[in-house]
């Protein structure tokens, strides 16, 4: 239906247009006293009877000739022959019409006839047939690009959405897995604890089934999640750990991507106080200011090699959204022989749009 209206206000544009110019050339040998309103009545009715050679020759480039090409079912020349006989067979069509139609029945004879196919006439006529094929032909392409950059952006779009998808698949494996060691920890030492870190792990587990799928989620929700998650990791370790968690946030009102700043603390655990055999400490701040965040990550390593082509999957993922979903970022990565240290800052305003 949209296409057809689009069609019908081309049309209408197009005779209306048409008809202006027609009343306008004719007027001038209209000497027998015929009103403007007889006139333009008379130059809408020629105009709507040399339409459908128009019509003829618009539409088999439309529907016929821009298919071919979009398809390659027929070579070029073919093509080109077939638009060259449909032009000559409308350009044949509109002189009939001009002289048997507009100046015999609209008209009624009112100037000589000249003669049907001269060089000029023929000129003329294509001149004017191919106008309107060519505007239309125009519009046609263009409506086809937008088309096309629609496309290619939803594509683009869904890649990226897809891919998100399978970062944050494999962030949350990656927690729950770290999150279980902790509790198998604790019932081998048969903790009391063990209840409650269950609990803390199942209301995780509730946000990344309800809260994580969505685009941005509150800062303050994501800073639940990491206090929840360094509750965990301090009834696992209890006094040889030492953990700070600093912050500074001017506004309440912040956004974030969901599950982006956990992977940084999981990292220092695993990486860090896990593989530390004596006292460790987690140094985390977080500050926000006119929508800038600055969070850093400090943890205490002990200082052993690392294997040629290991991969920390957790800050390649991080980065990765990072990446896929802001404009405005920087995250800096410093091993210090005996500490590890990240720092991202982030304009939380920068998203892109996906």
């Amino acid at each position: 239906m949209k296409r057809l209206m689009l069609h019908i206000a081309f049309w209408l544009a197009y005779t209306l247009q048409d008809s202006v110019l027609m009343f306008v050339w004719i007027q001038p040998m209209m000497t027998d006293g015929l009103s403007e309103n007889e006139q333009m009545w008379k130059a809408l009715l020629a105009v709507l009877s040399s339409l459908p050679p128009k019509i003829l020759l618009t539409y088999f480039i439309l529907y016929v000739s821009i298919k071919d090409i979009q398809t390659g079912r027929k070579n070029v020349w073919r093509i080109g022959a077939e638009v060259v006989l449909v032009t000559a067979v409308s350009i044949v069509l509109l002189r009939l019409n001009m002289r048997y139609v507009i100046d015999t029945l609209i008209y009624e004879d009112r100037w000589p006839h000249a003669k049907l196919f001269t060089v000029r006439a023929v000129l003329s006529g294509l001149m004017e047939i191919g106008f309107v094929a060519g505007m239309a032909a125009a519009l046609k392409f263009a409506r086809m690009q937008l088309r096309t950059k629609d496309r290619e952006k939803n594509l683009l779009k869904e890649k990226m959405e897809t891919e998100l998808k399978f970062l944050r698949n494999q962030t949350n494996p990656h927690f729950l897995m770290n999150t279980l060691n902790n509790i198998y920890a604790l019932a081998r030492k048969k903790s009391d604890d063990t209840a409650e870190v269950v609990m803390k792990l199942s209301e995780l587990l509730r946000f990344m089934l309800y809260e994580s799928g969505q685009e941005r989620i509150a800062l303050t929700d994501e800073i639940k999640v990491l206090e929840d998650y360094l509750e965990l990791e301090r009834m696992r370790y209890n006094n040889r750990l030492e953990v700070s968690f600093t912050k500074n946030i001017d506004s309440n009102v912040y956004q974030i991507t969901p599950l982006l700043l956990l992977p940084f603390v999981e990292n220092a655990f695993k990486h860090g106080v896990s593989e530390t055999r004596f006292q460790s400490f987690v140094h985390i701040d977080m500050q926000v200011e006119k929508s800038y965040l600055n969070f850093t990550v400090e943890n205490s390593r002990e200082v052993v090699p690392i294997p040629n082509g290991t991969k920390n999957i957790g800050l390649y993922n991080v980065r990765r959204q990072l990446e896929l979903m802001y404009k405005d970022f920087n995250l800096d990565v410093k091993d210090q022989g005996n500490s590890f240290k990240v720092h991202l800052s982030l304009n939380l305003n920068s998203h892109v749009e996906i």
